[in-house]
């Protein structure tokens, strides 16, 4: 299927698949004879993974340092990223991220709880 079919069956768009190709996510396609960029199933089944991942809060950048083992994902039953590396090979990326999430919503707690005690010195003194 053309790039525009593959990225409406992935849900995403022509232009978020040539992205990934540049950045490394995806390999090169094979091409029609007129240079066209040809998917398959294989394809686009590893386009909704990426598309899964980057949802759950991990960057390009993440996936681009594992990319040669994102296709495990992508098969049926799912295969683990790490089999054949060296234990926790992907889980640190996995880690670094959950980190970094935590931190940010350490972060927004700090916020929020300032701002409800702004707001309740505010409406104390009657300025609120």
């Amino acid at each position: 299927m053309r790039i525009g079919d593959a990225a409406a069956a992935a849900g995403t768009t022509p232009r978020a698949l040539r992205f990934y190709e540049q950045r490394g996510l995806l390999p090169p396609p094979d091409r029609t004879g007129s240079g066209q960029r040809e998917y398959g199933p294989g394809e686009v089944a590893l386009i909704r993974v990426i598309r899964e991942l980057l949802s759950l809060g991990l960057t390009v950048e993440d996936l681009r340092g594992r990319a040669d083992r994102l296709h495990l994902l992508a098969a049926d039953p799912p295969a683990r990223c790490d089999s054949g590396d060296p234990p926790g090979a992907f889980a640190d990326v996995v880690e670094r991220r959950l980190a970094l999430l935590d931190a940010e919503i350490e972060r927004l707690i700090r916020l929020r709880t300032s701002l409800a005690e702004r707001a309740r010195v505010d409406a104390a003194d009657g300025t609120g």
